[in-house]
C-alpha cells in the first residue's frame, strides 16, 4: 500500500526469511561465524538457538550464500516428521534416487552413505540444515545421531545443523538424547539486536527495499521502537510496517514516537486505526466500494454454503461431495452431529477443564497432589489470557480456547474447544461425550479465537517474586523461562537480566509489565511447566 508513496520496490518489513534483508549485527555474525567454522572444519554437529521471532531462519537462508560450492546441501524446513520421512526428504534434497523396491531405513542410509562417500572421495563436502528442530521427535533426532556413523577415520561426512527455537536446549538435555548432545561440538544462542544495532537495522532494510533517504526515522521512534521490541527483529518490523502505514494516511516522511506509539497500539489491539485511515478512504470511488461489497457479499455466501466441507478438511472428518446430500442424508446427518461434539458450551468446557487438571496432578482434597504438594493448601482457580495463537504449542497442562470463524449454525455461541494435550502437529481435544479427537493444527490456528482458560492452584502463602529476591523459586520460574525462549542465567537470583525478561514474557502475552512475578505471571508460567 504504502511502497510507491515512500518510493520503495518492495515492502522493506515484510516477515518472510528473505536473506537480502539479513542485518549482520554482532550476534548474527557471530552465529554466522560458528556455522561456517562447523561446517568447514567437518566439525559434525551444529546447533543455534535462539528465542522467537530472533532471524534464525533468515540466517539459514543466507548462510547457503556464505557456503562452499563444492558443499551439497540438504534443507529441511518442516519438523512435524517421522524417523523414515526424515531419511526420504534427506535423499530427495540431496538428489539421491532410490531404486525400485527400496522401502527400510537401511535401504536409505545405504544409498545415502555411497552418496556421502562418493561426495568426499571428489573433494566435496555435504550439509544438512534442519529448522525449527524443537519440534522433532526424540526417535527422529536419534535417526539424526545415527547420521554420525558415517564417517571416515579422519573426518565427519555429513555435517548437521540443527536450528531451534530456545527450547531446543532442553531437549537437546533430555537423558534419552544424552549421546547426540555430547555429539554436538559447536553452539551458540542467538541473541536479540542490541540498542546501538536498531538503527542501522531498520536502514538497511530500507535500503535493500529501495529507499533513498526516506522515510526518515526520529530519534524518539527508536527508542521507543527498542522500548516495545527488545531488539526482536519479528517485531522490529510489524511496527515498523504498521508506522509506515500510519505515516503513509498522515502523508508525513518523517516516523516520529508518536506514531510508534500508535503503531504499538494497533498491534496490540487498540482502537485508532480506521480514523487514521479515513483521510486515504474518502479517495475510494463509488464503483470501488460497489465492487468490494459485491466480492464480500459473494464471499460470505460461497463460504456459509460450504462451511460443513471446510471444517472437514481441518477436523480431517470425510463428507459427501457437494450436491450429493439428498443421497446420503443420514451419513452426513452423523457426521455433522460429530463435529458438533467438539463445540462446547460454557459450563461443560468448564465442567471438562477442571476434571481434566485433577486427572492428571492427582489434585485430591486431603492427598497428595502435583510433584507431593499438599492439596489442603492450594484452591483451584480458573485465569484467562489473551494469547496469539502461535504460542499455543507452549502449552503443557490442559486448556480451553475460544474458537472464532466459520463454525455451523447449530453449535453454541460463545463455543470452546477443550483441549488436553499438544502434540507434534495437532491437539487432542475432548469433545462432549469425553472422547479424545485429533483436532488438526491448521483448524487451531484458523479458528483460534485468542482468550485461553486454565486452571491455576492458588496457595495460602503464594508470595511475588521481584528483583532482588534469591529463592529456589526464583530459580523454578527462571528455568521455565529460558526453556520457552526467554534467556536468563537460572541461577536462583531475580537480577536485572530476570527483570528484563520477565517485562518481556508479560509483553508478549498482555500481562501487566511490572517486572514482578504476582498471580497471573506466575500462573501463566505454570501452564507453560510440564
Amino acid at each position: 500500500m504504502y511502497t510507491t508513496f515512500f518510493g520503495f520496490k518492495e515492502n522493506p518489513f515484510n516477515l518472510t526469511p528473505d536473506p537480502r534483508y539479513l542485518y549482520l549485527s554482532r550476534y548474527h555474525r557471530e552465529a554466522l561465524d560458528h556455522l561456517l567454522y562447523g561446517i568447514n572444519e567437518r566439525r559434525g554437529f551444529i546447533a543455534i538457538t535462539g528465542g522467537i521471532g530472533t532471524g534464525k531462519t533468515t540466517l539459514c537462508r543466507a548462510l547457503l550464500n556464505h557456503i562452499d560450492a563444492n558443499t551439497k546441501s540438504a534443507l529441511i524446513f518442516s519438523s512435524f516428521i517421522s524417523d523414515m520421512e526424515i531419511l526420504e526428504t534427506i535423499n530427495h534434497e540431496f538428489g539421491i534416487e532410490m531404486g525400485p523396491g527400496a522401502e527400510t531405513k537401511k535401504d536409505y542410509i545405504d544409498a545415502l552413505n555411497q552418496f556421502l562417500l562418493e561426495n568426499f572421495s571428489n573433494g566435496g563436502n555435504a550439509l544438512l540444515l534442519i529448522d525449527e528442530a524443537q519440534n522433532l521427535s526424540h526417535t527422529v533426532l536419534e535417526q539424526i545421531r545415527m547420521l554420525s556413523n558415517l564417517e571416515t577415520e579422519k573426518d565427519k561426512l555429513i555435517q548437521v545443523v540443527l536450528v531451534g527455537q530456545s527450547e531446543l536446549k532442553g531437549v537437546l538435555a533430555a537423558p534419552s538424547l544424552k549421546q547426540l548432545n555430547e555429539r554436538i561440538t559447536v553452539r551458540y544462542d542467538l541473541k536479540p539486536l542490541g540498542p546501538a544495532d536498531l538503527r542501522g537495522y531498520v536502514d538497511h532494510r530500507l535500503l535493500v527495499a529501495g529507499g533513498s533517504g526516506n522515510p526518515s526515522f526520529t530519534n524518539g521512534a527508536f527508542k521507543k521502537i527498542y522500548e516495545y521490541t527488545c531488539g526482536n527483529p519479528r517485531r522490529i518490523n510489524a511496527v515498523c510496517d504498521r508506522a509506515l502505514l500510519i505515516a503513509y494516511t498522515g502523508e508525513k516522511q518523517s516516523i516520529t514516537r508518536a506514531m510508534i506509539k500508535d503503531a504499538i497500539r494497533d498491534l496490540r489491539g487498540g482502537a485508532g486505526s480506521e480514523q487514521r485511515l479515513e483521510g486515504r478512504s474518502r479517495r475510494v470511488t463509488p464503483v470501488t466500494i460497489a465492487l468490494l461489497i459485491l466480492l464480500m457479499i459473494t464471499a460470505a455466501l460461497a463460504g456459509w454454503n460450504l462451511r460443513n466441507h471446510i471444517l472437514a478438511v481441518f477436523l480431517k472428518t470425510e463428507v459427501s461431495a457437494p450436491g450429493e446430500p439428498e443421497k446420503r442424508p443420514a451419513i452426513l446427518s452423523q457426521r455433522e452431529k460429530g463435529l458438533k461434539a467438539l463445540f462446547l458450551n460454557e459450563r461443560s468446557s468448564l465442567a471438562g477443564l477442571f476434571d481434566l487438571f485433577r486427572a492428571k496432578t492427582k489434585f485430591r482434597p486431603g492427598g497428595e497432589g502435583e510433584k507431593g504438594l499438599n492439596t489442603d493448601n492450594f484452591d483451584l482457580g480458573l485465569v484467562s489470557f489473551n494469547v496469539a495463537p502461535e504460542y499455543f504449542t507452549l502449552f503443557k497442562k490442559p486448556f480451553r480456547v475460544t474458537l472464532s470463524g466459520l463454525l455451523p449454525l447449530s453449535v453454541p455461541q460463545p463455543c470452546y474447544l477443550l483441549i488436553c494435550e499438544v502434540t507434534y502437529n495437532s491437539v487432542i481435544a475432548l469433545d462432549g461425550e469425553g472422547d479424545r479427537r485429533s483436532v488438526s493444527r491448521d483448524f487451531i490456528l484458523a479458528h483460534w479465537g485468542g482468550t485461553v482458560s486454565s486452571v491455576y492452584p492458588y496457595g495460602e502463602r503464594d508470595t511475588y517474586l521481584s528483583k532482588g529476591m534469591n529463592s529456589p523459586e526464583v530459580l523454578k520460574m527462571q528455568r521455565v523461562l529460558d526453556g520457552i525462549g526467554y534467556p536468563v542465567e537460572p541461577n536462583g537470583v531475580f537480577d536485572e537480566q530476570t527483570a528484563r525478561e520477565v517485562i518481556r514474557f508479560q509483553r508478549d502475552f498482555g500481562l501487566n509489565e511490572d517486572g514482578i512475578v504476582g498471580r497471573r505471571t506466575k500462573a501463566l508460567l505454570f501452564q507453560m511447566t510440564d
